[in-house]
């Protein structure tokens, strides 16, 4: 049987939303709504969670993850993914598929997890979580140009620019809740590849907290949720 990892990264620091992987969110925190997708979710064989932070790795403890210290050197504001990825793989591998869960992005699903490992299983290439992008399509977006001293739109796609927002092509936005990738990517240290399958979700699954506004929004979509 092939062996997946879950691993959901989490730094202490922030600078969007101050200790937002710790914020409480219908009743517990940000970080426990992904471990706990993880843990259900068919076909995960360890949840791990990647952080610097004590109080972190304690919540990851607490709620039946595997709590992976990662070194100071790679949990700086600037140190990119990939290198947390690196370092829990290396801790906990041999794995065929590795599922990266932002726990800032806590509203998919136990069966999202599931159902984009086993299409990176059957298929061999990676894959990304996606929603379909409606009122912020390119087609309806400006750049804002000097026009004598007055502030000129130039259409960013001018041969969309008139279209009614029903009739532009789809366009699909990475929504942070799933990544699913195996050694190959790690080896080459990417995850964002040219060959990457879309595992389509609903825009209303989709929000990422980056900024206070988007926790406020999180948190009436978690109460609506609630049983």
């Amino acid at each position: 049987m092939p062996k997946v990892l879950a691993l959901i990264p989490a730094r202490g620091g922030s600078k969007g939303v101050h200790r937002k992987n710790m914020r409480l969110v219908a009743g517990k925190p940000l970080i426990a709504h992904t471990i706990s997708q993880a843990l259900e979710a068919a076909g995960v064989d360890e949840v791990i969670v990647s952080s610097d932070d004590d109080e972190i790795l304690a919540v990851a403890e607490a709620n039946g993850a595997i709590a992976l210290r990662r070194p100071d050197h790679i949990a700086q504001d600037d140190s990119p993914v990939i290198d947390s990825i690196i370092h829990a793989v290396g801790q906990h591998g041999p794995y065929d598929a590795v599922a990266l869960l932002q726990p800032t992005s806590p509203l998919r699903l136990p069966t999202d997890i599931t159902a984009a490992v086993a299409l990176f299983l059957q298929t061999g290439q990676p894959v990304c979580s996606v929603f379909r992008v409606e009122d912020g399509h390119p087609g309806r977006m400006y750049r804002i140009e000097d026009g004598g001293g007055r502030a000129r739109l130039v259409p960013l796609m001018p041969e969309l620019a008139r279209h009614r927002r029903q009739d532009l092509p789809p366009l699909y936005l990475r929504n942070g809740a799933l990544y699913v990738f195996g050694p190959r990517q790690v080896d080459e240290g990417r995850i964002i590849t040219d060959d990457m399958l879309a595992y389509v979700m609903d825009a209303n699954s989709s929000v990422n907290v980056d900024t206070e506004f988007d926790l406020r929004v999180l948190k009436l979509v978690m109460e609506d949720r609630a049983p």
